[in-house]
């Protein structure tokens, strides 16, 4: 029996954009603050609620996720002199706390976001120690907005220096030697932008510690397209400044070098309109690297001299693989005319790490990884030593930190594990490949209890597909909960991501996007197909961009699905844009503004793809009411329209938070988030949560 769904009025709303009418029933929806709004979001929390606290399992999948979770976790070091910063998460703490090591001396907190707010709803978004390491500069949110306040401290006794500094948002800091000004990236005043443009019209600054921050020397972004981002990096030696920006999530990039000795800084041209990523960087040699898919789609190391920057003077120091993305190098010491180069390559969203020779771009040789994982992070001393510290994580590893050495240049030795005692789970990585809809191979990963496909279980598939963003081997408590309890869990590499470089994601934008939701569903007839599951049994999980991705799955495909897990969603494609950081993602998608992109958005718009009179999967809807990058109105406005539209019996639900965002959140809130996503999709699959 359907259950008894809140009252959702449908308003006779269409609007006509270039020629196509397009009904909006639920336009209502998008107004938080509208009383029929809140009504109906009232009764969708009482309705989520009594179903899911109902359901079988709930202790025992919160117990297991409980346990995994006292992994802990801990990231590679940031070295300044002889400290090393990193954040480290411990067993039962709620968030990660930031530690500097001095020398060989204890580790010591710096910042704790729970004695900064024992509410827990404070997050640490970003952090960075000056260059000598006597003063740290650190951004916080609150409750979930993603703003960034940021903030410096003395590292020695850990006293306020200056701050706070508000709209700093994706703010990288660069420091200058000494410890005393920075750069950084601030938003304009509210009061001087256009109406809902405030999330926009960046620009780098220079700031001077005790000034009051509207006297800041703008330093660039005065002109240029109002959606960029910028990164900004100052040398070692305090001379060379290099910036860079993107319109929005745009995969190509400007760059700008300055010499900051001269009477009068410029910014001269690295690379400007050219659609092509480029990250730069002048390194302790003094020499500009850049990071780049320019001509190289699967990616390559330049380098060049800053005075004399342009494209013609570039010289390859890591080449192009045939085979292989590169995705992050570290300089460290060598005996050649220049650093030796860690490189990190992916093939088939697995990490493999190698010696690079910069005189001719040869590989020296290839360095032990602890197994079928991906390296989170590459980071060498910025004064150069021999050594480099190292990111790892896999299915079944937390995420912990190697060191390598160019003196032992074929293995990697542990840094620090992860600090938790989680329980060990049996898991076993099967690797495959399947073909989609128009004939090209798509690489998916399966973790299940034996490895063995001899009998159909309850599978989650999960997907993203987009920005450019690979889904790797990482530890996750829910992945690893629900194998525990006997299911599979199916991690499929869609075009959209990096896995194969920029064609693959170009392969899954704009007016390919289709090719990515056509992906997911061949995975689907694939683990069907080749014994894992079957339909009745597979559920599919996505969020954000993943979100579309199975919102899309859901409208495209019910009949092959049992259920959906689809949290802080894009759902409503024509008018993404007007809401949260939609402009700056047109770049991915398309705009409606456009009459050719309007027929791409309409083609796979879930919101607009709702059928009546079709049987639906059961779909979980979660949100997140200070999410500011995805708004909740889009998951509330497909809800009830699959609310209204649906012929099964399946339960279609809402379950929304309040105080927390898209991004950071503490471990007692992704505990039960997990805990109320694994028993719904366990309560449709079939899969019995209590192993007892």
């Amino acid at each position: 029996m359907s259950l008894p769904y809140p009252e959702a009025e449908r308003l006779d709303v269409v609007d006509e954009l270039h020629g196509h009418p397009i009904p909006d029933p639920y336009r209502w929806l998008e107004s938080a603050d509208d009383p029929r709004t809140i009504r109906w979001a009232d009764e969708q929390d009482t309705l989520v609620r009594d179903h899911l606290d109902g359901l079988p399992g709930r202790d025992d999948v919160h117990a297991s996720l409980t346990a995994l979770l006292r992994a802990g976790a801990v990231t590679p070091p940031v070295w300044r002199g002889k400290r090393a910063f990193f954040t480290r998460r411990d067993a039962t703490a709620e968030h990660a706390v930031l530690v500097v090591r001095d020398g060989d001396g204890p580790d010591r907190v710096l910042l704790d976001p729970m004695v900064l707010d024992p509410t827990g709803t404070t997050t640490l978004d970003a952090w960075s120690p000056s260059q000598e390491g006597g003063r740290l500069a650190y951004q916080i949110s609150v409750g979930g907005d993603e703003e960034s306040l940021l903030y410096v401290i003395d590292v020695d006794t850990g006293d306020p220096v200056d701050g706070p500094v508000d709209r700093c948002r994706y703010s990288p800091v660069a420091w200058l030697p000494g410890g005393e000004q920075l750069y950084y990236v601030r938003r304009l005043a509210p009061d001087a932008l256009p109406s809902g443009e405030e999330q926009f019209h960046r620009r780098v600054w220079r700031h001077v510690l005790g000034d009051d921050p509207e006297h800041d020397v703008e330093v660039h972004g005065a002109g240029l397209d109002p959606t960029n981002y910028y990164d900004v990096h100052v040398s070692r030696d305090g001379r060379w400044l290099t910036v860079s920006a993107s319109a929005g999530t745009a995969p190509r990039d400007d760059v700008w070098v300055g010499d900051l000795t001269a009477e009068e800084l410029t910014l001269r041209e690295v690379q400007v309109g050219v659609d092509a990523r480029c990250v730069a960087w002048v390194a302790h040699d003094g020499r500009l690297y850049l990071l780049t898919d320019r001509d190289a789609p699967r990616g390559r190391l330049c380098v060049t001299n800053p005075r004399e920057p342009d494209y013609g003077s570039w010289r390859e120091a890591v080449p192009e693989s045939g085979s292989e993305v590169l995705e992050d190098v570290a300089l460290v010491d060598g005996p050649h005319d220049g650093p030796l180069i860690l490189a990190a390559h992916g093939r088939d969203a697995t990490s493999r790490l190698s010696v690079i020779d910069p005189t001719n771009g040869t590989r020296i040789c290839s360095v032990d990884l602890p197994g079928t994982g991906s390296v989170s992070g590459l980071h060498a001393h910025p004064d150069a030593t021999t050594s480099a510290w190292i990111g790892y994580t896999d299915f079944a590893t937390a995420p912990c930190v190697l060191q390598w050495d160019s003196a032992s240049p074929y293995d990697t030795t542990s840094w620090l594990r992860a600090p938790g005692d989680a329980p060990p789970v049996a898991a076993e990585v099967t690797e495959t490949h399947y073909r989609s809809a128009d004939g090209t191979e798509v690489h998916l990963f399966l973790i299940s209890p034996d490895g063995s496909s001899d009998r159909p279980r309850p599978c989650v598939l999960y997907g993203y597909g987009g920005f450019n963003v690979a889904l790797t081997p990482a530890y996750s408590a829910t992945t690893l909960a629900w194998v525990a309890a006997g299911g599979v869990w199916a991690v499929a590499n869609l075009r959209g991501g990096s896995e194969h470089g920029e064609q693959w994601h170009r392969g899954g934008m704009r007016e390919a996007k289709q090719n990515v939701f056509d992906d997911f569903a061949a995975a689907a007839d694939a683990v069907v197909a080749e014994g894992w599951t079957t339909p009745q049994q597979l559920a599919i999980m996505g969020g954000s961009n993943g979100g579309l991705l199975v919102g899309a799955a859901l409208t495209q495909h019910p009949e092959r699905f049992a259920a959906v897990a689809c949290s802080a969603p894009l759902l409503d494609m024509v008018r993404y844009e007007q809401f949260g950081l939609g402009r700056t993602w047109n770049d991915e998608y398309g705009t409606a503004a456009d009459r050719t992109e309007l027929s791409w958005l309409l083609g796979y718009s879930p919101y607009h793809r709702v059928e009546s009179g079709t049987a639906y999967p059961a779909v979980l809807f979660t949100t997140f009411d200070s999410d500011t990058r995805v708004d909740p109105l889009h998951a509330r406005k497909l809800c009830a329209a699959l609310q209204h539209a649906s012929t099964g019996e399946r339960p279609i639900l809402l379950r929304r938070e309040v105080d927390v965002g898209h991004g950071a959140r503490s471990v007692s809130r992704t505990l039960a988030l997990a805990t109320d996503q694994l028993v719904f999709l366990a309560a449709q699959t079939g899969l019995a949560l209590d192993r007892r």
